[in-house]
């Protein structure tokens, strides 16, 4: 089973037990947070928008790193300007717990659920 979740304005497809790198969260190393997937798929297809209200995506931040080292250089032909430029992306690394479902309401439950409750006297 897989999910595409949003982090930081960036989607991501992620599946259980996988590590990903992602903008730097706003959440300490080693904490839990919990995401709501905007698609879930699995072996058959991907589950409807009124199915994904109770779904949860369980994520740990595992540490807090910076990415590799961007180098911008810039220049103009004939004129002796240069100029390097730099930097470091901020990136948390996540594993990615479970991904759950919404559990399915079954015919009984909903009947019971209609039914007011019968007073014992």
């Amino acid at each position: 089973m897989y999910a595409v979740i949003e982090l930081g304005g960036k989607q991501y497809k992620v599946q259980e037990g996988e590590q990903v790198l992602v903008d730097r969260l706003d959440v300490a190393e080693g904490k839990s947070l919990t995401v709501t997937p905007m698609l879930l798929g699995g072996k058959t297809s991907a589950i409807s928008a009124s199915e994904l209200k109770g779904a949860k995506v369980k994520a740990k931040v595992e540490e807090h790193i910076l990415g590799q080292k961007v180098k911008v250089f810039t220049y103009k032909p004939k004129r002796g300007y240069k100029k390097m430029k730099g930097h470091r992306s901020r990136l948390s690394r996540i594993s990615i717990q479970s991904i759950t479902t919404a559990k399915k309401k079954t015919a009984k439950a909903e009947k019971e659920k209609k039914a007011p409750a019968k007073k014992k006297e």
